[in-house]
């Protein structure tokens, strides 16, 4: 079920077994499912929407459905049979002009994000890392431009220590 596009990994992933079910962070867990399914090592860059729906799993759980970007490091395809049926880079046209995605309304929409943030400047949520009162690691996902702002602000306040 993974597109990829232009030099962007565009993942759409579920909470069926990802990442909540595990404990992970949204930013690490599609990293790694994208590894494990495709191959592709590839660092988290931002999600660009994201979509819940109740009662969705057996008519009892809500599922939370993830579109994010990554910067892959890595280009060859290795497809788990398992769990996915074909995987390919492909342009942003290809992909928006899927059947798939033009016969299901959810897709549809989620595939002219891709195409605006491939085309115009579509900013999503990227993360800023930050502790709980217990000093447990956790992130905030909040406008890209502002994660930015907020890390370097971060990274500056820690250098000058």
């Amino acid at each position: 079920m993974y597109k990829s596009i232009i030099n962007h990994v565009y993942l759409a992933a579920s909470n069926e077994n990802f990442p909540n079910a595990q404990g992970e962070d949204i930013c690490t867990g599609v990293a790694r499912e994208v590894e494990e399914e495709t191959g592709i090592v590839a660092d988290f860059v931002e999600v660009l929407s994201f979509r819940q729906s109740h009662k969705a799993f057996l008519k009892q759980k809500t599922d939370l459905f993830f579109l994010c970007v990554l910067s892959p490091r890595s280009y060859e395809i290795s497809e788990q049979k398992s769990e996915i049926l074909q995987a390919k880079w492909m342009p942003i046209k290809e992909y928006v002009d899927q059947p798939w995605n033009q016969k299901k309304e959810m897709f549809k929409i989620m595939a002219n994000i891709c195409q605006k943030k491939c085309e115009e400047d579509y900013l999503g949520f990227s993360t800023v890392e930050t502790t709980t009162g217990t000093g447990k690691k956790s992130f905030v996902y909040c406008n890209a431009d502002h994660a930015k702002s907020l890390n370097a602000t971060r990274d500056q306040a820690s250098s000058s220590l």
